[in-house]
Protein backbone atom coordinates (compact mmCIF):
# COMPACT_ATOMS: atom_id res chain seq x y z
CA UNK A 1 0.00 0.00 0.00
CA UNK A 2 1.42 3.41 -0.95
CA UNK A 3 2.03 6.23 1.54
CA UNK A 4 -0.90 8.36 0.34
CA UNK A 5 -3.34 5.49 0.89
CA UNK A 6 -1.98 4.93 4.39
CA UNK A 7 -2.24 8.63 5.25
CA UNK A 8 -5.81 8.91 3.94
CA UNK A 9 -6.83 5.63 5.57
CA UNK A 10 -5.50 6.65 8.97
CA UNK A 11 -7.19 10.05 8.63
CA UNK A 12 -10.55 8.34 8.10
CA UNK A 13 -9.92 6.01 11.05
CA UNK A 14 -9.01 8.96 13.26
CA UNK A 15 -12.27 10.69 12.32
CA UNK A 16 -14.15 7.53 13.31
CA UNK A 17 -12.47 7.73 16.71
CA UNK A 18 -13.13 11.45 17.21
CA UNK A 19 -16.53 12.22 15.67
CA UNK A 20 -18.81 9.51 17.16
CA UNK A 21 -19.61 10.24 20.80
CA UNK A 22 -18.90 6.81 22.27
CA UNK A 23 -15.23 6.35 21.28
CA UNK A 24 -14.57 10.06 21.80
CA UNK A 25 -15.86 9.88 25.37
CA UNK A 26 -13.15 7.31 26.15
CA UNK A 27 -10.28 8.55 23.99
CA UNK A 28 -10.70 12.24 24.79
CA UNK A 29 -8.54 11.60 27.87
CA UNK A 30 -5.56 11.26 25.52
CA UNK A 31 -6.23 14.79 24.26
CA UNK A 32 -6.58 15.95 27.87
CA UNK A 33 -3.16 14.46 28.67
CA UNK A 34 -1.66 16.44 25.79
CA UNK A 35 -3.57 19.54 26.93
CA UNK A 36 -2.32 19.37 30.52
CA UNK A 37 1.14 18.41 29.30
CA UNK A 38 1.17 21.60 27.25
CA UNK A 39 0.39 23.64 30.35
CA UNK A 40 3.10 21.84 32.33
CA UNK A 41 5.89 22.07 29.75
CA UNK A 42 5.16 25.73 29.02
CA UNK A 43 5.07 26.56 32.73
CA UNK A 44 8.54 25.06 33.16
CA UNK A 45 9.86 26.80 30.04
CA UNK A 46 8.79 30.24 31.31
CA UNK A 47 10.35 29.64 34.71
CA UNK A 48 7.34 28.61 36.76
CA UNK A 49 7.41 25.72 39.22
CA UNK A 50 5.10 22.79 38.62
CA UNK A 51 2.91 22.12 41.67
CA UNK A 52 0.90 19.12 40.45
CA UNK A 53 -1.49 17.75 37.86
CA UNK A 54 -4.82 15.94 37.95
CA UNK A 55 -6.78 14.11 35.25
CA UNK A 56 -10.43 13.29 35.89
CA UNK A 57 -12.73 10.59 34.56
CA UNK A 58 -14.98 13.22 32.96
CA UNK A 59 -11.97 14.02 30.69
CA UNK A 60 -11.26 17.32 32.45
CA UNK A 61 -7.91 18.10 34.02
CA UNK A 62 -5.97 20.71 35.94
CA UNK A 63 -2.31 21.69 36.10
CA UNK A 64 -1.07 23.88 38.93
CA UNK A 65 2.12 25.89 38.82
CA UNK A 66 3.73 28.48 41.09
CA UNK A 67 5.07 31.83 39.99
CA UNK A 68 3.80 35.27 39.08
CA UNK A 69 0.02 35.35 38.85
CA UNK A 70 0.17 37.70 35.88
CA UNK A 71 2.50 38.53 33.00
CA UNK A 72 3.57 36.93 29.71
CA UNK A 73 4.67 33.67 31.34
CA UNK A 74 1.24 33.08 32.84
CA UNK A 75 -0.45 34.03 29.56
CA UNK A 76 1.73 31.56 27.64
CA UNK A 77 1.03 28.84 30.19
CA UNK A 78 -2.74 29.36 29.99
CA UNK A 79 -2.76 29.50 26.18
CA UNK A 80 -0.66 26.35 25.75
CA UNK A 81 -3.34 23.89 26.84
CA UNK A 82 -5.67 23.95 23.85
CA UNK A 83 -2.79 24.57 21.46
CA UNK A 84 -0.73 21.60 22.67
CA UNK A 85 -2.64 18.63 21.14
CA UNK A 86 -2.78 20.36 17.75
CA UNK A 87 0.88 21.41 17.74
CA UNK A 88 1.93 17.98 18.98
CA UNK A 89 -0.07 16.42 16.15
CA UNK A 90 1.68 18.75 13.71
CA UNK A 91 5.08 17.77 15.09
CA UNK A 92 4.29 14.08 14.78
CA UNK A 93 2.93 14.59 11.26
CA UNK A 94 6.15 16.33 10.24
CA UNK A 95 8.07 13.11 10.92
CA UNK A 96 5.36 10.50 10.31
CA UNK A 97 6.34 9.81 6.70
CA UNK A 98 10.09 10.05 7.22
CA UNK A 99 12.64 7.58 8.54
CA UNK A 100 12.47 9.40 11.88
CA UNK A 101 8.82 8.53 12.49
CA UNK A 102 9.49 6.84 15.86
CA UNK A 103 11.30 9.85 17.34
CA UNK A 104 8.11 11.71 18.38
CA UNK A 105 6.79 8.55 20.07
CA UNK A 106 9.94 8.28 22.17
CA UNK A 107 9.73 11.99 22.98
CA UNK A 108 6.11 11.53 24.06
CA UNK A 109 7.12 8.63 26.31
CA UNK A 110 9.73 10.82 28.00
CA UNK A 111 7.12 13.51 28.59
CA UNK A 112 4.67 10.97 30.02
CA UNK A 113 7.28 9.78 32.49
CA UNK A 114 7.76 13.38 33.57
CA UNK A 115 4.00 13.79 33.96
CA UNK A 116 3.89 10.73 36.21
CA UNK A 117 6.13 12.56 38.65
CA UNK A 118 3.64 15.43 38.81
CA UNK A 119 0.32 13.55 38.77
CA UNK A 120 -1.66 13.73 42.00
CA UNK A 121 -4.62 11.36 41.57
CA UNK A 122 -5.19 7.68 40.82
CA UNK A 123 -7.23 8.12 37.62
CA UNK A 124 -4.56 10.39 36.19
CA UNK A 125 -1.84 7.89 37.04
CA UNK A 126 -3.74 5.03 35.39
CA UNK A 127 -4.55 7.13 32.29
CA UNK A 128 -0.93 8.14 31.77
CA UNK A 129 0.36 4.59 32.31
CA UNK A 130 -2.20 3.21 29.84
CA UNK A 131 -1.28 5.83 27.24
CA UNK A 132 2.41 5.13 27.78
CA UNK A 133 1.83 1.39 27.43
CA UNK A 134 0.14 1.96 24.06
CA UNK A 135 3.11 4.02 22.87
CA UNK A 136 5.55 1.35 24.08
CA UNK A 137 3.57 -1.29 22.20
CA UNK A 138 3.75 0.71 18.96
CA UNK A 139 7.42 1.58 19.41
CA UNK A 140 8.76 -1.85 20.30
CA UNK A 141 6.19 -4.55 19.57
CA UNK A 142 4.08 -3.54 16.56
CA UNK A 143 5.53 -4.97 13.31
CA UNK A 144 7.60 -2.40 11.46
CA UNK A 145 5.27 -2.31 8.44
CA UNK A 146 2.44 -1.10 10.69
CA UNK A 147 4.43 1.34 12.82
CA UNK A 148 4.36 4.21 10.36
CA UNK A 149 0.60 3.87 9.94
CA UNK A 150 0.21 3.93 13.74
CA UNK A 151 2.23 7.15 13.96
CA UNK A 152 0.13 8.73 11.19
CA UNK A 153 -3.03 7.67 13.05
CA UNK A 154 -1.78 9.29 16.25
CA UNK A 155 -1.00 12.53 14.42
CA UNK A 156 -4.47 12.68 12.85
CA UNK A 157 -6.15 11.77 16.15
CA UNK A 158 -4.44 14.60 18.02
CA UNK A 159 -5.21 17.06 15.22
CA UNK A 160 -8.89 16.15 14.91
CA UNK A 161 -9.23 15.64 18.66
CA UNK A 162 -7.63 19.00 19.42
CA UNK A 163 -10.01 20.70 17.00
CA UNK A 164 -13.05 18.98 18.52
CA UNK A 165 -11.95 19.92 22.04
CA UNK A 166 -11.71 23.58 20.99
CA UNK A 167 -15.07 23.43 19.21
CA UNK A 168 -16.71 22.09 22.38
CA UNK A 169 -15.41 24.93 24.53
CA UNK A 170 -18.09 27.59 23.75
CA UNK A 171 -20.93 25.15 24.44
CA UNK A 172 -19.30 23.94 27.67
CA UNK A 173 -18.93 27.54 28.85
CA UNK A 174 -22.57 28.33 28.05
CA UNK A 175 -23.83 25.24 29.85
CA UNK A 176 -21.74 25.98 32.92
CA UNK A 177 -19.90 22.66 32.69
CA UNK A 178 -16.64 24.62 32.48
CA UNK A 179 -16.75 27.57 34.88
CA UNK A 180 -13.15 28.72 34.64
CA UNK A 181 -11.83 27.77 31.21
CA UNK A 182 -8.43 28.68 29.82
CA UNK A 183 -10.15 31.32 27.67
CA UNK A 184 -11.68 32.91 30.77
CA UNK A 185 -8.32 32.89 32.56
CA UNK A 186 -6.71 34.53 29.54
CA UNK A 187 -9.49 37.13 29.43
CA UNK A 188 -8.82 38.07 33.04
CA UNK A 189 -5.06 38.18 32.47
CA UNK A 190 -5.19 40.31 29.32
CA UNK A 191 -8.63 42.00 29.28
CA UNK A 192 -9.08 40.53 25.82
CA UNK A 193 -12.53 38.84 25.58
CA UNK A 194 -12.64 35.08 26.00
CA UNK A 195 -14.26 34.66 22.58
CA UNK A 196 -11.17 36.19 20.96
CA UNK A 197 -8.97 33.64 22.70
CA UNK A 198 -11.28 30.84 21.59
CA UNK A 199 -10.93 32.16 18.04
CA UNK A 200 -7.14 31.98 18.39
CA UNK A 201 -7.42 28.40 19.66
CA UNK A 202 -9.46 27.60 16.54
CA UNK A 203 -6.86 29.24 14.30
CA UNK A 204 -4.09 27.13 15.85
CA UNK A 205 -6.17 23.96 15.51
CA UNK A 206 -7.20 24.57 11.90
CA UNK A 207 -3.75 25.83 10.91
CA UNK A 208 -2.08 22.76 12.41
CA UNK A 209 -4.54 20.48 10.62
CA UNK A 210 -4.00 22.15 7.23
CA UNK A 211 -0.21 22.21 7.62
CA UNK A 212 -0.18 18.55 8.69
CA UNK A 213 -2.32 17.55 5.74
CA UNK A 214 0.12 19.28 3.41
CA UNK A 215 3.09 17.57 5.06
CA UNK A 216 1.55 14.11 5.07
CA UNK A 217 0.03 14.19 1.61
CA UNK A 218 2.72 16.08 -0.27
CA UNK A 219 5.58 13.97 1.06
Amino acid sequence: MDTTSVVLGTAVLALLLVVPERPWRVLRTVVTIAHEGGHAVTALLVGRRLAGMRLHSDTSGVTLSRGRATGPGMVATAFAGYAAPCLLGLGIAALAVTEWYLVPLIACLVLLVGMLLAIRNVFGFVAIVATGAALVAVTWYVPERFQQASVSLLAWFLLFGGLRAVSELPRSRRSGRIRNSDADILARLTRVPALIWIGLFVLVAVGSLVASGALLLVV
